[in-house]
């Protein structure tokens, strides 16, 4: 039986979790059944979850899936508060290249202090030394693979995207043609931009990754960094990739 379309609204990215300066926009989806939270936020950010669904109309205790695009710390970071404090047994997914990292066996590849010179530990406030030191973790129940849909709310298409993870994913949700770009790309006033080099190890991989967007029928995109853009023509993407 379908699910109800996906309505304009049924994410909150006008619900901006702030931390140090960066916005962070996890997507909420949801029907009548359930709701899906793309992406956690850093440590903490738990009640600000809370709240925005809260505004949004969504009861926390319908939130039945959690999808990680990839392992950053601010991506996961709110993960393990998430499933503790849930009545649901709520199903994780994420690629399995970054599901190790996710799970805790191996160090994040972005923030393991052993790859930091002491001069870039140093300059690290003691809060966030702490959590380069000791990340959440938590146990991935699926993982996901490039083009494999998820029939939650209207149809949820995966997206192998890596480059800026060895793992990360997007997702175009069909109904709505919108596309969830994770780090993929990002928004800086108002303007779709690609991958950010400081925090993309493998650039040349992550440019080509954005040539699988050109073939989607899209209107809208939101980037974990920036928010919403739609998408008026299909030279915004092209451009990108060229």
């Amino acid at each position: 039986m379908p699910f109800p379309l996906l309505e304009e609204g049924d994410f909150f990215p006008e619900n901006l979790l702030k931390i140090q300066g960066f916005r962070l926009n996890p997507t909420l989806i949801w029907d009548d059944e359930m709701a899906v939270l793309i992406d956690t936020g850093i440590p903490g950010q738990l009640e600000q979850i809370r709240l925005a669904m809260s505004e949004a109309g969504v009861s926390f205790d319908k939130l039945k899936a959690v999808i990680l695009t990839h392992q950053d710390l601010d991506h996961i970071g709110s993960l393990p508060e998430i499933l503790n404090q849930s009545n649901n047994n709520i199903e994780v997914y994420a690629h399995a290249h970054d599901k190790p990292y996710i799970e805790g066996t191996l160090p994040l590849l972005k923030t393991d202090p052993n790859k930091m010179s002491k001069e870039q530990w140093a300059a690290l406030p003691e809060q966030m030394k702490f959590l380069y030191k000791s990340p959440p973790k938590a146990k991935v129940d699926q993982t996901l693979e490039d083009g494999q849909e998820l029939s939650y709310c209207g149809g949820i298409q995966i997206i192998f995207t890596p480059g800026h993870t060895p793992g990360h994913i997007s997702l175009y949700l069909k109904q709505s043609k919108t596309l969830v770009a994770g780090d993929a790309m990002v928004v800086a006033d108002g303007v779709l931009q690609g991958p950010v080099p400081q925090t993309t190890p493998d650039m040349k991989t992550a440019i080509n990754s954005l040539k699988k967007f050109l073939h989607l029928d899209i209107e809208t995109v939101i980037c974990y960094h920036g928010g919403l853009c739609n998408i008026t023509e299909k030279k915004q993407l092209e451009n990108l990739v060229k």
